[in-house]
């Protein structure tokens, strides 16, 4: 379970295909820190350490994932966002994260507003995900909240923090990213269409 509040930035030094499979190493400043078989959010995507060497550290990805998200896109010198696993009894200062990416969205708006800055990103309709005017949506692992939805799009605004420490200071029209939305609304949206 994870926060959406992005804990640092790494940078992908190495990637390697075994069958479906694809081995990511990663340089970060919170290696150390890491164990073997701990959980880490990269780009909003729950991955598990599987190796520990010097400030490097790799994880492995599976087809579902691949398929799901941008991470086949990735590339050497690529900068995702990390964010450890909550611990029990911290505060919550995003909302429920679980690192399940349920698509991926391309932003077709990127534009600085006078100290922040304003996104719009587009997602296929037909897998029938929801956004909520002010809900909260998760961005390449990012808990942001949802200015103007609409049926297959919504805005964010970020504040200037956010947009340095983040690797949305990379975006811009046609980047790929990945989304999973607010489990609440799933929740709500899966009992509201049994009916």
């Amino acid at each position: 379970m994870f926060t959406g509040i992005i804990e640092t930035l790494g940078t992908i030094q190495e990637i390697k295909k075994e069958k479906d499979n694809i081995h990511i190493t990663i340089n970060s400043s919170i290696t150390t820190e890491l164990k073997i078989d701990q959980s880490v959010a990269h780009n909003g995507i729950c991955l598990t350490v599987v190796a520990l060497k010097d400030d490097n550290y790799t994880v492995t990805a599976i087809d579902e994932t691949i398929k799901k998200t941008n991470l086949g896109d990735w590339k050497v010198g690529d900068i995702v966002n990390l964010e450890r696993a909550m611990k029990l009894g911290d505060r919550l200062d995003g909302h429920i994260v679980q690192g399940h990416v349920d698509q991926t969205g391309t932003c077709i708006a990127a534009e600085e507003t006078n100290g922040s800055w304003f996104f719009t990103f587009e997602y296929d309709e037909t897998l029938n995900n929801l956004t909520i005017e002010k809900g909260s949506i998760t961005v390449n692992g990012v808990s942001l909240t949802v200015v103007n939805s609409k049926k297959n799009q919504f805005s964010v605004a970020i504040i200037p923090y956010t947009h340095e420490h983040t690797n949305f200071k990379n975006f811009e029209v046609g980047t790929k990213i990945n989304l999973e939305f607010d489990v609440i609304g799933k929740y709500v949206s899966k009992l509201h269409s049994n009916r």
